[in-house]
């Protein structure tokens, strides 16, 4: 047998067990979709968007307390954690390229990226939760903030180094500060990779419960008191899914198709802008 042949032969078994190995995951990750559609679709009703949770042993109750409690948490993340990742990543890209400082946050946020989001729940537990005494709403949204800022800080600095240096000089040669050819002209050929980026962190803090269950908890009742627990779609729908009871388990099943919905539904326009952008 040639070199040559044994060389085909490799090949050919390495690209078999590739395509079985996809074929393996492939069919798992439809597996549970199937199963996640089908359960969570089948459960939706509209007491669900109009009802509180029910209290333990009574029938009926909805999602209204959790859907809004996820909403309010998720927004003022965004309103807070967006800005400061821009801001951030501005900095880097347009006066930290040769900054050995700017170097250190780029190490940085590298790391917060691939950190368990438990560990930033633990963290934001013991320096808004353990001293004030009681979980709060606020100390869910710090722990989400903390978890999208890497993400839109790492994007933005990428997407603004994509831009030429060419147009930035083109600006400055006309007269414009440097303020305004970071807002004029980086952040417009940038502005698609920025939109895709902070889409991408709500999806990402969307989907998070661990650092939740450490910070804002949960709360049976409709509240909007951010300076006390707050209820959340992700930590209801934990708590309903692992109950001994059936009608609070249908409820956790829907909860986990609405969350899944709107999660794709993120990514979907983020990819549909990049499209649109190439």
């Amino acid at each position: 047998m040639t070199s040559k042949t044994k060389r085909v032969i490799v090949s050919r078994i390495v690209l078999t067990l590739c395509v079985i190995s996809a074929i393996f995951g492939i069919a798992f990750l439809f597996w549970i979709l199937f199963v996640l559609l089908y359960k969570g679709f089948f459960a939706l009703n509209l007491d669900i968007f109009l009802h509180n949770a029910a209290p333990t042993g009574v029938e009926g109750g909805g999602l209204k307390n959790a859907l809004i409690g996820q909403v309010m948490l998720v927004s003022f993340a965004s309103i807070i954690g967006i800005p400061i990742g821009i801001l951030a990543g501005t900095f880097l890209s347009e006066y930290g390229q040769k900054n050995k400082i700017a170097n250190i946050i780029r190490d940085i946020s590298d790391i917060m990226m691939s950190s368990p989001s438990i560990v930033i729940g633990a963290f934001i537990y013991a320096i808004l939760v353990h001293p004030v005494g009681h979980f709060s709403g606020w100390a869910g949204i710090a722990a989400l903030v903390v978890i999208m800022i890497p993400i839109v800080l790492r994007v933005t600095d990428d997407m603004l180094l994509l831009v030429p240096q060419t147009q930035r000089e083109a600006a400055a040669a006309l007269g414009a500060p440097r303020y305004k050819v970071i807002i004029g002209v980086v952040y417009r050929g940038a502005k698609i990779g920025i939109l895709t980026g902070a889409l991408l962190s709500i999806a990402r803090v969307s989907g998070e419960t661990a650092p939740l269950l450490f910070t804002s908890f949960n709360n049976n009742f409709f509240s909007t008191d951010l300076n006390a627990p707050v209820s959340s779609l992700t930590v209801t729908m934990f708590n309903y899914a692992t109950s001994p009871y059936a009608d609070w388990q249908s409820l956790g099943w829907a909860a986990a198709f609405l969350l899944s919905v709107f999660v794709l539904g993120i990514n979907i326009i983020g990819r549909l802008i990049i499209k649109k952008r190439r």
